[in-house]
């Protein structure tokens, strides 16, 4: 597939949307609840997340996914909107959100930034870099980072063999595209459950697209596992 650009009128410019699937369990970090909704630096990590959005003058709205019997969350904000909506994955609560943010309005030509609730780190410059970069794009692209370790291949617990990784990226989010198109590529793949996709990108991949790709940050990882909490209480604290 050949993507050519079209540029769109100011006039007609989308507009941008965020989507932040918050379902999930979180089950490596080793918390009682969804890891989401831990405190770091004195909040639930998911609202250090969204006010990172929130403070983009260029995002029309934010649509945060959760699961149907999630109580945890309330929002009182005009462009902040809850959908109990989440999937058994991760692409099936994205898959569910975008037929939401349709069916509230949003364009098929609008953009939608995806992003991990657990990516508390993300910043506005960040986010603008994506923007940026990527809305004149035919594609869209989404926040990555050069490999910076040797990478291994193992077999039986030993290594097999070691990578070239001139040209390897460690995939992050926000991840940008056309609503409709990433729409469309997701359900080439929902009988199948999702089946290879790992993210939005991906899933843009199977469909023939070359996602762009935008460098981000080492400090826009995804809270994880354990350890990973006191680090970004320590950045978020830092920053403050």
């Amino acid at each position: 597939m050949t993507d050519t650009a079209h540029p769109i009128p100011p006039a007609l410019a989308p507009r941008c949307h965020v989507l932040l699937p918050c379902a999930g369990t979180g089950s490596r970090a080793g918390t009682a609840g969804p890891k989401q909704y831990e405190r770091v630096a004195g909040l639930p990590m998911v609202l250090h997340t969204l006010a990172a959005f929130q403070a983009v003058p260029r995002i029309a709205q934010c649509l945060i996914v959760i699961a149907p019997g999630d109580r945890f969350l309330s929002v009182d904000h005009p462009s902040v909107v809850l959908a109990r909506c989440g999937g058994r994955s991760r692409a099936e609560s994205v898959f569910n959100g975008l037929h939401e943010l349709l069916a509230q309005g949003a364009a098929q030509d609008d953009w939608v930034l995806v992003h991990d609730a657990a990516r508390c780190l993300v910043t506005p410059a960040q986010i603008n870099a994506l923007l940026d970069a990527c809305e004149n794009d035919p594609v869209g692209g989404l926040l990555a980072l050069k490999l910076p370790d040797t990478l291994k291949t193992e077999a039986g617990g030993r290594v097999a063999a070691t990578v070239d990784r001139s040209d390897k990226w460690l995939a992050q989010t926000p991840q940008m595209f056309r609503l409709g198109a990433l729409r469309d590529a997701l359900a080439a793949q929902a009988d199948s459950g999702f089946a290879g996709v790992t993210d939005e990108a991906s899933a843009m991949e199977l469909a023939g697209h070359r996602p762009l790709l935008v460098p981000g940050s080492a400090q826009n990882f995804k809270v994880t596992y354990p350890e990973d909490f006191a680090l970004a209480e320590a950045i978020l604290n830092n920053r403050t």
